[in-house]
């Protein structure tokens, strides 16, 4: 796989990631939640998205370190690198956030 492709995989996936806890109340898209609101709709708390935010930044950290070792050498990551790809996974996830939690919803 060419290093380009590869890069922009890992950008792609991780926009999706990012945003994917706050696009749907189910688990990781697919686990039903037993939570309900006074309408009966399903819920999925704050906390619990935030959770499934920090594994899918783990999922992403691990497919993209997989993709780079098959390229060539993994180089090793100080705790440099992780204070700035979490800030930047958490910009990543805004937009959901934005659309989940601050858009004015229409009764």
């Amino acid at each position: 796989m060419d290093v380009s492709l590869a890069a922009w995989l890992v950008i792609a996936l991780a926009v999706a990631a990012a945003n994917l806890p706050f696009m749907n109340e189910r688990l990781f898209g697919v686990i039903a939640l037993k939570g309900r609101t006074e309408e009966g709709a399903p819920h999925k708390p704050l906390w619990v998205r935030l959770l499934e935010l920090l594994a899918l930044y783990i999922v992403v950290g691990l497919l993209a370190r997989l993709l780079e070792s098959s390229i060539g050498g993994a180089f090793v990551q100080g705790w440099e690198f992780y204070a700035v790809t979490v800030p930047l996974f958490l910009v990543l996830a805004f937009p959901g956030f934005v659309l989940r939690y601050l858009r004015r919803h229409h009764t």
